[in-house]
């Protein structure tokens, strides 16, 4: 059911036969490329599509690798070990997920275009229909929610 990777990663995948409506991997920061999440997610969508025989619209499919991306980079650059990457589809969301073992919780910013970088959130809050920031007993978890339509 799990598995360990050589970048420190380890990953829950839905039992065999089953429709993969969530999955999850962590990764330690040191060790953690960003491609390694979006492929991640490319490998989730791509079952849930072939498993559930219900594709998931591009544009959706985009909005979550970008939203992944946005995430996890603010991770690996804010938080701590661990980071988790959970992925979860319904039938009209994917929704996506990243804890990781910082408690500082991300100051939304006002939108500013001369800011060189830090729109991370900006990003993920206009792909997404909501955008959580909660923080956890031992760090922070910051959910997403992609609408499939």
């Amino acid at each position: 059911m799990g598995e360990t990777g050589l970048d420190g990663s380890s990953t829950q995948r839905a039992p065999e036969g089953a429709a993969p409506r969530a999955a999850s991997v962590t990764y330690r920061r040191e060790a953690l490329r960003i491609a390694d999440a979006r492929h991640f997610a490319t490998d989730y969508l791509t079952r849930s599509q072939r498993d559930l025989r219900s594709p998931v619209p591009e544009r959706a499919s985009e909005a979550v690798h970008l939203v992944v991306s946005e995430l996890i980079t603010n991770a690996v650059k804010y938080g701590a070990d661990p980071i988790e990457l959970t992925l979860s589809l319904t039938d009209d969301a994917v929704t996506v997920t990243v804890r990781d073992g910082d408690t500082t919780l991300p100051a939304p910013r006002p939108a500013d275009p001369a800011r060189v970088g830090q729109h991370g959130l900006e990003i993920v809050a206009a792909l997404s229909q909501a955008v959580e920031v909660r923080p956890e007993p031992s760090g922070k978890r910051i959910t997403a929610r992609i609408a499939l339509t």
